[in-house]
């Protein structure tokens, strides 16, 4: 292994540096600074809840304890005393019982009893960290850098000079690094498989689908441990190919213009298919749209009573195919009796045959994530703790711009609509977004932005009720006649039952938006994108992924490279003759 730094650039982000070869031997890419850094944000607020939940929990069992205690004294004062540390230890063990089975294995890896002047109590480990396809290893070395009260950090991957890659990074980043950071050359699915609830932490961000790390993913981290998953294969989850997307996620997509959160929420119903196999369920406290990709942050928890609720979290879209109308068909529905719940399927269907606003058919999509996307507490902390200490973010205004837009979406409202979608139906003049939320809001619901896309809107508003809105706008600014078979035409036609009210509303906008703080910044350089697998040999085809400097300085160094290798070669050659003659 070449120790030469000649041969290598140094990249620094964050407090990490690493080097990297001019060959494309190692995946790296500069765009995933924004993945880094959202992924470094919410591993602290997860270090940091995690340690009030424990806290929480020690608080509770005390309690327990000294009111047993209590009653223990106040029985008898002839009996011999309990021991204090067995009856503690008693307590501990019926808490990490289920409601519905016995103790078989601890509740958590992330604790360990401490004896300290003969008594025992609970102290709660430094999380442990799986990144599970590390290539340079970037990632696992600013978790160890930069995140306090982080533990080991385990960084796997399948190929042989990743990991050698990987292993002169640790070296390279010094004592902390070496002492929390270890390099294993195995197959990710395995190494997880074999290592069932023993990670507080496991990061996925493959090239491309994480499908095949889901299943053993899942059995790979503790109770209520982090699961963090990024899908970079957008084609496929956003409609492009739409049975490549059943077959790896189990879901079909719809191609609209809310398609980026239709992934997401695909991504999370797969998640939480792979974990329902195993008694266990998940919690999403952040989904994100950026760049290329989505990246999903679920918390993993095992309860056979509470996975039952996961027909309740689903549901299947209907798409109308000449307007934007859709419609959620939730697969479950519970029925409460006293005290008792039953659970039964969804009521069906929630559409008729025809679309009753235009008339045309729907495409049916899903089964989705329909329940909420984003924990609010969690994103008020994260977007705090960025905030906090701006300085140790590359990224700092990108991640705190996506946050700041994800604080004010509707956690409620799956999907969105587009403005101008609506208007291209009608063949209209856009009314401007105040005028539109105002009408909204004026008819008595809710409305927000959404992070996905810059011109969406969600809103508890009936699809009615949007119609109605529209169709009072057409009547303040007419239209040009459209035969009568047009989607438009067909909604035009009929008489809104709702008279609109434009008056602009006083939450019509955001406080962001008040405040006029960007929400949505360009990328902040060309070619902000996605970059070519490790080992593929650059060529000039590839200009418009990596930018024409970068092609032309690889192409250049691999004809130095050739050339040193013929001079070499001749050189040999020419001493074989010498020794020759």
């Amino acid at each position: 292994m070449s120790t030469d730094l000649n041969d290598y650039t140094i990249i620094k982000e964050g407090e990490a540096e690493i080097l990297m070869h001019a060959k494309n031997e190692v995946f790296y890419n500069k765009t995933q600074v924004n993945n880094r850094d959202m992924s470094i944000a919410v591993l602290r607020t997860f270090i940091s809840k995690r340690k009030q939940e424990h806290e929480t929990l020690l608080s509770k069992r005390n309690n327990s304890v000294a009111k047993v205690s209590e009653k223990n004294g106040s029985i008898s004062h002839v009996e011999d005393k309990p021991d204090e540390s067995g009856l503690n230890n008693e307590l501990l063990n019926e808490e990490c019982e289920g409601p519905e089975e016995k103790s078989q294995e601890p509740c958590s890896t992330s604790e360990e009893v401490v004896k300290t002047g003969g008594k025992s109590h609970r102290e709660l480990k430094p999380p442990r960290v799986l990144e599970a396809l590390s290539a340079s290893g970037l990632r696992a070395l600013r978790y160890a850098r930069e995140v306090e009260g982080v533990g080991q950090v385990v960084a796997l991957d399948n190929d042989k000079g990743a990991v050698e890659a990987c292993q002169r990074n640790i070296k390279f980043n010094g004592s902390v690094a070496c002492s929390k950071v270890e390099s294993h050359l195995a197959d990710a699915r395995v190494y997880m498989l074999t290592h069932p609830k023993e990670f507080d932490v496991v990061d996925l961000d493959p090239y491309g689908s994480p499908s095949v790390f889901l299943d053993s993913a899942v059995q790979s981290v503790v109770d209520g441990g982090l699961l963090m998953c990024t899908a970079t294969d957008m084609a496929v989850l956003c409609g492009g190919n739409g049975e490549v997307c059943y077959s790896k996620y189990g879901s079909y997509p719809l191609r609209g213009k809310y398609c980026h959160e239709m992934a997401l929420r695909i991504l999370l119903a797969c998640i939480e298919s792979h974990a329902n196999r195993y008694k266990r369920y998940i919690v999403p406290v952040l989904s994100v749209q950026m760049d290329f990709y989505v990246r999903v942050f679920v918390r993993v928890y095992s309860s056979a009573s509470a996975m039952k609720n996961t027909p309740l979290k689903l549901s299947y879209v209907y798409q109308c195919t000449g307007c934007d109308s859709f419609h959620l068909q939730p697969i479950g529905r519970t029925v409460s009796k006293n005290t008792s719940v039953r659970y039964l399927p969804g009521f069906a269907p929630v559409v008729p045959q025809d679309c009753s606003d235009c008339g045309k058919k729907f495409n049916m999509g899903g089964p989705i994530w329909s329940a909420p996307i984003h924990d609010q507490d969690w994103v008020t902390a994260i977007l705090a703790d960025v905030k906090s200490i701006k300085d140790r973010y590359p990224a700092y205004d990108r991640i705190s711009a996506v946050l700041t837009t994800i604080s004010e979406e509707l956690p409620d409202v799956p999907l969105f609509l587009s403005l101008h979608n609506l208007c291209s139906t009608l063949k209209c003049t856009s009314p401007s977004a105040v005028i539109f939320r105002s009408a909204v809001i004026n008819a008595g619901y809710r409305i927000s932005g959404t992070h996905v896309n810059p011109l969406g809107l969600k809103s508890d508003a009936p699809m009615d009720v949007i119609w109605d809105i529209m169709r009072c706008w057409v009547k303040n600014h007419p239209v040009k006649a459209q035969p009568a078979d047009q989607p438009g035409s067909v909604i035009l036609a009929k008489e809104p039952v709702l008279q609109a009210n434009f008056a602009r509303a006083v939450a019509s906008l955001s406080k962001a938006q008040a405040k006029k703080v960007a929400r949505f910044l360009p990328n902040p350089e060309r070619h902000w994108g996605p970059k070519l697998r490790a080992g593929r040999q650059i060529t000039t085809k590839h200009v418009s992924l990596l930018g024409e400097d970068a092609v032309n300085g690889c192409l250049n160094h691999q004809d130095g490279e050739r050339d040193a290798k013929r001079q070499k070669i001749d050189k040999a050659e020419d001493d074989a003759a010498d020794g020759m003659a």
